[in-house]
């Protein structure tokens, strides 16, 4: 189980590669820029048609025939490069293993950085994991042209920043206390104001460590501020100028008989009745949560941050502490102060072309608003809260919804989820582009596997091939063993790249016994031509085969030593599987045992989506309208059914040439569109009386403008059955 830390196993390889690469690579970037300056994209083509001697006009025709000029210049340079190049291909890695150390001073505190999770015990109710997969199209530009997108680096970068925001940013639940509704709540954020807690995104989180075993001292934040009005107030009803006459002998904050108040935000020092307390008129007591008949009686919310937890849970409706009965809780990871520093004055520089709004102005638009008087909220560089003032009033990211009987959660949402464990990437083909994501999800993810593939002539991959597989995994957990295999069928132009499926299984936790928890992750991209049923079945079938021999042998401990069995917590498999569920023409695949093996949170049948499933495939000419050009934006039109329509790819009809672009067709569409992003799961590996439950599906459209895809993510709790000693 040894992971690869280098492309190559010796220095002197490394030298000739990057020796060849760098006699290749002018013939290689003239080339990309020729062909980029020929396929413009619909937003240059609007620039180009509004001012026809645009400065961007007249680049094209100058650097045109100057890239040519110098293609050939670098040609016999190219040449030589690549008979060096080459033959090293058939000892090059499969994959790069990457690790992000924790600088010192979270090692100091016990931290393993913003992303990083302390393994620690498996506790009996288990843990909830957040899994990821999206298609981010960072093929080089010339070829990123064909689906309408261009600027290949930028948009890398872009791409990182953005999931470190969404991933980065506070969990929020909001639970109402009715008789109609326990669920989480679809209510805006913007008619709530209550107190806040910082807590875990679950009781079941793992904590921060700075190593990868040992949890470490969680803390709460003291309660500093006033939870009815932002600092500076003057009409509180609870600090008025009158409050010092005000009692305090059975106010829940403080016990009866106590010396001093002087930490009670409701009453001071020389308080000493409640008959003048001002949150209620004089006389009204008996209503009033925080002055009833004894302490004991006192009525308030189990975490309300103004009671104590051993108060009765009922809260009352005309409390001002507990609007509407509403709990909320925010969790956050710890800002990176390192990413503070380099980040903050110069994230926006040079990012706003292409018609794209950056990762801060896109991220900060519907993250939080935060409405406290003169109180402001400030928001760090990764998009986390730095300053929350005790009221805050919040626009909710994403409406969550609960379908018929449907026993999970389901939201279109503007971001990714918080607290994201492990993140699936395709079609990352760009080599420039991987060393700048990669940067970029690192200051999340401690563990990634990045560069998967082969390039040139190696094993099954009987043609030459010029792009690896585009694959990358990112994860919280610790990466214990990982596996590459390239599909052998590949035709036409996707025979070019060595598409396949990765192989990793990561360690989550350890049990009472000693035995390691793990989990299983697959990312795969498959075959991509329409038409061609058959290849994409073989390449479902080899997945499968090669799913099970990956099981086996990562699970055999080695000769002579004697190791507990492994305790298996999920088996997922994320990725583009380039077939959809509605498809007349992918009927074949629809039917393939892999949905016999793994479970569809969106899927009824063969052929049949649950009707809140969402087509992740954008039409290409629409990317840069103004309605879908920010992740706020996109999320409104994926809401409504016209703009679905508008926007999505559907399967081809016979009145129709599939090339042709769908915008204000009339023609009956089906479903939601082609849902080709898939998150599968299985239990058949789990350990017995083990159980799974899927917790919240998100259709994702933090990546608007900058990719063809909408993300997907999925929260499932893995649990043992068991009751907590």
């Amino acid at each position: 189980m040894v992971l690869h830390i280098t492309p190559y196993s010796g220095a002197c390889l490394h030298f000739l590669d990057g020796l060849s690469w760098s006699l290749v690579f002018p013939c290689y970037w003239l080339l990309d820029r020729l062909l980029a300056s020929c396929v413009p994209t619909s937003l240059e083509k609007r620039q180009r048609s509004q001012d026809p001697c645009s400065f961007l006009t007249l680049c094209v025709l100058i650097s045109a025939p100057l890239y040519l000029l110098l293609l050939f210049a670098s040609l016999p340079f190219a040449l030589l490069g690549f008979i060096i190049w080459a033959p090293l291909q058939a000892v090059r890695q499969p994959y790069l293993y990457t690790y992000r150390r924790p600088d010192k001073h979270q090692a100091e505190e016990g931290q393993a950085g913003p992303g990083g999770v302390g393994i620690g015990e498996w506790r009996p109710q288990g843990r909830s994991f957040c899994f990821c997969s999206a298609n981010v199209c960072l093929l080089p530009d010339s070829l990123a042209r064909f689906n309408n997108l261009s600027d290949t680096h930028r948009r890398a970068r872009e791409v990182g920043k953005r999931i470190r925001n969404g991933a980065s940013r506070p969990q929020i639940k909001i639970y109402i206390d009715s008789p109609t509704n326990t669920s989480i709540s679809a209510v805006s954020f913007s008619s709530l104001a209550t107190g806040f807690r910082r807590t875990s995104s679950l009781d079941q989180r793992p904590d921060h460590t700075h190593t990868t075993n040992g949890p470490a001292d969680t803390e709460t934040e003291p309660l500093t501020e006033c939870p009815i009005h932002p600092p500076g107030a003057i009409d509180c009803p609870v600090h008025s100028s009158s409050a010092g006459d005000h009692g305090s002998s059975d106010c829940p904050l403080h016990s009866d008989g106590a010396d001093t108040t002087k930490d009670c935000p409701l009453h001071t020092a020389e308080s000493n009745g409640a008959s003048d307390c001002p949150v209620h008129t004089t006389g009204e007591a008996h209503d009033c949560p925080l002055h009833s008949n004894g302490a004991q009686n006192a009525q308030s919310h189990h975490d309300c941050p103004m009671h104590g937890e051993a108060v009765q849970p009922k809260p009352s409706p005309d409390c001002p502490l507990h609007t509407s009965g509403v709990k909320i809780s925010i969790s956050a990871p710890e800002p990176d102060p390192q990413e503070e520093e380099t980040e903050t004055g110069n994230h926006r520089t040079g990012e706003q072309a292409m018609g794209d709004t950056g990762s801060m102005t896109a991220s900060r638009e519907s993250l939080a608003r935060y409405h406290a008087g003169d109180g402001g909220i400030g928001i760090s560089s990764n998009n986390t809260l730095s300053h929350v003032p005790r009221t805050s009033v919040l626009k909710r990211p994403g409406r969550k919804r609960r379908h018929g009987d449907e026993t999970f959660d389901h939201e279109i949402s503007a971001f990714f989820p918080a607290n994201l464990d492990f993140l699936a990437l395709q079609e990352v083909f760009d080599h420039g582009s991987v060393t700048r994501l990669r940067r970029q999800l690192h200051r999340y993810f401690p563990y990634v596997l990045s560069d998967v593939g082969r390039y040139g002539w190696k094993g099954c991959c009987s043609r030459f091939k010029f792009l690896n597989s585009g694959l990358i995994l990112a994860s919280r957990y610790p990466i214990i063993d990982a596996r590459y295999e390239c599909y052998p069928n590949g035709r036409g132009e996707d025979a070019l790249a060595a598409k396949g499926v990765l192989f990793a299984k990561v360690h989550v936790g350890t049990s009472h016994q000693e035995q390691r928890v793990v989990g299983y992750l697959t990312c795969t991209h498959l075959h991509a031509i329409e038409g061609d049923a058959s290849v994409r079945c073989e390449q479902l079938d080899l997945l499968l085969q090669w799913g099970a021999e990956f099981r086996q042998t990562s699970s055999q401990s080695p000769e002579g030593e004697k190791v507990l069995e492994d305790l298996v917590a999920f088996d997922v498999i994320l990725g583009d599987l380039n077939f959809d569920n509605c498809s007349s023409e992918d009927k074949l695949e629809q039917q393939h045992a892999l949905f016999t093996q793994y479970k569809d949170p969106c899927r009824l049948g063969p052929g049949e989506d649950k009707p809140w499933a969402l087509g992740t495939l954008l039409d290409p000419s629409g990317l840069y309208d103004d309605e879908v050009s920010s992740p706020e934006s996109l999320q409104k039109v994926m809401e409504n059914e016209e703009g679905r329509k508008e926007y999505l790819v559907f399967p081809p009809s016979k009145s129709q040439c599939p090339a042709n672009s769908q915008k204000g067709r009339k023609i009956p569409l089906k479903g939601n569109g082609r849902r080709i992003d898939y998150i599968l799961y299985s239990d058949e590996h789990l350990q017995q009386d083990w159980k799974q439950e899927v917790e919240e599906f998100s259709f994702v459209t933090q990546l608007a403008g900058i990719t063809d895809h909408l993300s997907v993510a999925m929260r499932m709790a893995v649990s043992t059955g068991e009751e907590e000693p």
